[in-house]
């Protein structure tokens, strides 16, 4: 809608006098209801109640120039592209020419190449460029006559300042936070619950976005920018939940691949600055050895005994009859016991043996080892002992495959971060260019 005021200038041969017989009168304002006035009108009228210009009085000069300024507001038919929303610009016609006369009987011509914007009342939405003006001569199916107009094409620049501070930047703030939601501890369990909340509130302001535009088949660049930010969150938070799958691996888990603890643990791992407790950048934590337990097995009625590792800290002060031999002693009972000295109980009489005494009496003599602390007399405690090592070794081999398993979902995490926060970057300097 436009409120235009339509100047029109023509000569009547019949509306000409001499001023000299006048006084030196030379121009009379008459009502335009009283002359002819051609039947221009607005092709493109969008009006439901097409009405033409208000009837206001002509200018007739002594010459016959008859001029009639007449205001008029007008409602045209527009087509309009909201590709580039809200940074668009659009391009409005007003077309007018005669309605019953022909080329051959009247000859429209445009007095400037450009409207007139010099009274123009500037508009909060809108800022307009320019107003320029051409005559077309068409020749439409109907007739054989050609029918001349004049365009005028109404360039519009839509001030984008309002779309800015109240759609655009609350999307890119939010769509910030999504690849926060890889920065979240695991446990905290609030990761999927944030991504949901903003991909709730990007919903809210879609719905705003369609509310403040026209209907249109072309989908908006605020509108691409909703959705590919959506589309986004989504994928985000899809791989929250498989992330948090991998971080909640169980014992029962299998272990980390070796090209995943290669190129994961080792590799990603330093470059997103991912250590364990204890660890640092410079130096970082090697993976611990687990120690070697002994491996007791019963078999036959004798015990063996495997990768046991003894320390002289671990004997009792009164298995030597010297503090220097302590060491020396436990070394020698175990390589008898894996013989099988200890196997047997017919072998009872080598505890006279210095290595096989347990201890020593009231006397300070040493006396032998009772019959029931021979090993053969103790299977079941042996038994006892290797299910206790079994279970710690197992125990300790799914910890550390626990953890390792955290520690490739943290790696993870902190990659999608980063690979989400390099896209929400890239997409609000593309959407922020387009207002530049």
């Amino acid at each position: 809608m436009a409120y235009l005021w339509i100047r029109q200038v023509w000569f009547d041969a019949y509306l000409r006098w001499n001023k000299e017989d006048y006084d030196g009168l030379d121009t009379i304002r008459i009502p335009s209801s009283y002359v002819w006035r051609p039947d221009i009108v607005l092709y493109n009228n969008a009006d439901d109640q097409f009405t033409g210009s208000m009837e206001t009085n002509v200018v007739i000069r002594y010459d016959g120039q008859i001029m009639w300024d007449s205001p008029a507001i007008t409602k045209s038919s527009c087509k309009v592209d909201v590709s580039f929303f809200p940074f668009d610009g659009q391009q409005c016609r007003l077309t007018f020419g005669s309605w019953t006369y022909n080329g051959n009987q009247i000859d429209i011509l445009n007095g400037l190449d450009t409207g007139d914007l010099t009274d123009f009342v500037e508009n909060v939405e809108w800022e307009v460029l320019g107003m320029p003006a051409k005559k077309n001569v068409i020749t439409y199916g109907c007739c054989s006559e050609p029918y001349p107009d004049v365009t005028y094409t109404l360039i519009l620049q839509r001030r984008a300042s309002f779309y800015i501070f109240n759609l655009l930047l609350p999307c890119v703030m939010i769509s910030f936070l999504a690849p926060l939601g890889f920065y979240l501890p695991a446990d905290s369990g609030e990761k999927v619950s944030l991504g949901v909340t903003v991909l709730l509130a990007l919903t809210v302001f879609q719905l705003l976005v369609a509310e403040s535009m026209p209907p249109s088949e072309n989908v908006p660049l605020i509108g691409k920018y909703y959705i590919a930010t959506m589309t986004m969150i989504t994928a985000s938070t899809a791989l929250t939940i498989f992330i948090m799958n991998i971080h909640h691996c169980g014992p029962e888990a299998k272990p980390v691949p070796r090209w995943a603890k290669k190129f994961i643990l080792q590799y990603m791992s330093r470059i997103f600055f991912v250590y364990e407790v204890g660890e640092s950048c410079k130096s970082p934590k090697s993976q611990p050895e687990p120690e070697t337990m002994p491996k007791v097995q019963v078999m036959n009625g004798q015990a063996k005994k495997q990768e046991f590792k003894p320390r002289a800290e671990s004997f009792p002060e009164n298995l030597g009859p010297k503090g220097s031999e302590k060491a020396d002693e436990p070394e020698q009972g175990n390589s008898k016991a894996s013989n099988g000295a200890y196997g047997s109980c017919k072998e009872r009489d080598k505890l006279s043996d210095p290595e096989f005494l347990c201890g020593s009496g009231k006397d300070g003599k040493f006396k032998s080892c009772p019959k029931n602390q021979c090993l053969c007399h103790n299977e079941s405690l042996l038994k006892n002992i290797e299910y206790m090592a079994n279970c710690f070794r197992e125990q300790k081999t799914a910890q550390i495959r626990t953890g390792e398993w955290k520690k490739v979902a943290k790696v993870m995490d902190r990659f999608f971060m980063w690979v989400f926060f390099i896209m929400v970057f890239f997409m609000s300097v593309l959407i922020m260019g387009k207002a530049i």
